[in-house]
């Protein structure tokens, strides 16, 4: 889970005057994509924005904002010829201040891009999730061994010990990433034919060589799943490149995966944002 995100639960609980920094728009070579935020408080500084002298002056405004010193709202930050930063691009800013009146909730589910129902608590699950836990992940991790899964609370995952894990399938939102890693194959399968029953998900691996994935998709066949439907299945997981079979090394691949989909996904709608600023500096 992001830093900012989950900083939010601590200073709602603290009533900690803040104010929300977000990357609104950005024009040409930037250090972070437009949606990237920070939470600044007087003291403290969670999550960033790109560092450097925008990091250091958007935290100046926001905390004369806190003063009442400064104006909110969308600014504008050349990064070359006003901060001195060889990027040179233009970032928009929106300054929010967050009090006791914020909607801290909706701040918080909208960093939570990443909807992760995460099948499996062995070796390379465990590591996957360690791989996550500073992103902006929401990990539903799901086990049928209640001694797999931890005992102490983990920032951003959610665990769930059941006898019935399929369930969580259909319980999943709309545009779920679904990680198989169970160590029953039989049970992967039954996860495999709910999981593929939907076609709302964003994104569905399946730990395992392509001898299992051909092994998955004659069984699968017989029991009436249609062939199309595979072609939405990814296994072996994880990008290309990175052979060692290391549970942490497989996560880090995987992990690289998952963001791979989900920023794709994200692009189209960020560009057009992008493009329409453009064109507005243009007229």
């Amino acid at each position: 889970m992001s830093a900012w995100r989950e900083a939010v639960a601590t200073l709602r609980r603290q009533q900690t005057p803040a104010v929300l920094v977000s990357v609104d728009s950005i024009v040409g070579s930037t250090p972070r994509e437009a949606g990237a935020r920070m939470i600044v408080t007087a003291a403290q500084i969670h999550g960033s924005i790109g560092g450097g002298n925008l990091e250091f002056q958007a935290s100046r405004i926001a905390r004369d904002q806190l003063e009442g010193v400064a104006r909110k709202g969308l600014q504008r930050f050349p990064l070359g010829a006003g901060l001195g930063q060889c990027c040179g691009g233009l970032v928009n800013l929106i300054f929010e201040r967050l009090d006791a009146d914020s909607d801290w909730d909706s701040l918080a589910q909208e960093e939570a891009g990443i909807e992760l129902f995460l099948f499996g608590a062995g070796h390379v699950g465990t590591a996957v999730v360690r791989a996550l836990c500073d992103l902006p992940v929401r990990v539903h991790w799901i086990d049928t061994r209640d001694d797999m899964l931890p005992l102490e609370p983990i920032a951003g995952v959610d665990t769930i010990c059941t006898d019935t894990p399929e369930v969580e399938i259909g319980n999943a939102p709309a545009g779920s990433y679904f990680l198989v890693m169970t160590h029953d194959h039989g049970l992967d399968q039954r996860l495999c034919e709910q999981i593929l029953q939907r076609d709302d998900f964003a994104y569905f691996g399946l730990i395992g060589s392509l001898a299992k994935r051909r092994n998955f998709e004659t069984r699968m066949r017989r029991r009436g799943i249609d062939a199309g439907k595979f072609v939405r299945m990814t296994c072996p997981i994880g990008i290309g490149g990175i052979r060692s079979k290391h549970p942490a090394q497989i996560a880090i691949a995987v992990a690289a995966e998952i963001l791979q989909v989900y920023d794709q996904a994200r692009r189209p709608s960020q560009d057009q944002k992008n493009t329409a600023y453009q064109r507005g500096e243009r007229a």
